[in-house]
């Protein structure tokens, strides 16, 4: 909140009176100590830069180091240093009255410039300290904005980050289950041959015939009975594949051994029973040998 009032004082028309012979009575005082001819002005005129900036400062309330008194002070400090120049000059002059009246104008310009900021101040205005507290909680408060907007940049990061570690564990686990129904497929399978008759030990024969004097002898077969027909028996299969890995569908068993030269339904059925289903139809088999024959 301005500490100033808007209407303005009418102090302000005297103090910018004075503040304007006070910078002729100053500048020539100056030169005239000096003695550097117009080059002189330059400090002159500094002096009354120096004087007129603390003015403003002292009117917008500048603060240095968290505390208004400074301001004033130098201020203070300016107008006695120039008020002492001009009593030099005075007194460079061997003139008394100009060492002690000199100086009166620059004093009397400033003495009426803190007048006039005094009445432009506004009574309602917030003191120093409520200011200083309020400029310390709209700090905290910026302060708390922007941590609060890096911290939602950081989410915003992480989130991306675990977003595509996501995406990247799907594609590569997509990938795998492909593979491993390529490999399913592709991979040889071992059919399972006829079932080998376990040889009879010499007590389950029906008919050891044994030998007369105690041992053993190598009984010959009487060889084929031309009355008897002949039975061959049930084919086995040349080139038996390796056993599936992994679980298989009816419709992949039935394809992998047609693919594998096995066109009889019943080692075909045989063939889904032991890898796919132990309780496969022999309908179903069949079913599945017409639509594939037909597909190929």
């Amino acid at each position: 909140m301005n500490t100033l009032r808007r209407i303005r004082t009418p102090l302000l028309i005297p103090a910018a009176a004075l503040s304007l012979g006070s910078l002729a009575w100053t500048s020539w005082s100056l030169v005239d100590l000096l003695g550097a001819g117009a080059i002189g002005l330059t400090v002159a005129i500094g002096a009354d830069v120096i004087w007129g900036s603390v003015i403003v400062a002292e009117a917008r309330g500048t603060r240095i180091g968290g505390q208004r008194w400074v301001v004033p002070a130098i201020g203070i400090i300016a107008m006695l240093a120039v008020a002492g120049f001009l009593s030099w000059h005075g007194l460079s002059r061997d003139s008394a009255p100009m060492a002690v009246v000199g100086p009166f104008l620059p004093l009397g310009a400033k003495v009426v410039w803190m007048l006039a900021l005094a009445d432009m101040r506004n009574p309602a205005a917030l003191t120093d300290d409520e200011q200083l507290a309020l400029a310390e909680l709209e700090r905290g408060l910026v302060f708390e904005q922007a941590r609060h907007e890096m911290d939602m940049r950081r989410l915003a990061m992480e989130g991306d980050f675990l977003l595509a570690k996501v995406g990247v564990d799907f594609d590569i686990e997509l990938a795998r289950q492909e593979k491993s129904a390529e490999l399913r497929r592709r991979r040889p399978i071992e059919l399972p041959g006829m079932i080998e008759r376990p040889a009879l030990e010499p007590a389950d024969d029906p008919d050891p015939d044994p030998d007369p004097d105690g041992g053993s002898r190598i009984r010959t077969s009487p060889g084929p009975d031309p009355e008897r027909p002949s039975i061959d028996p049930e084919p086995a299969y040349k080139d038996p594949l390796p056993t599936p890995a992994g679980p298989m569908t009816m419709r992949d068993a039935v394809r992998t051994a047609l693919d594998s030269g096995i066109s009889d339904p019943d080692a075909v059925l045989r063939y889904v029973r032991t890898v796919a289903d132990a309780n496969a139809k022999a309908d179903t088999v069949s079913r599945y040998l017409r639509t594939l024959r037909r597909s190929a």
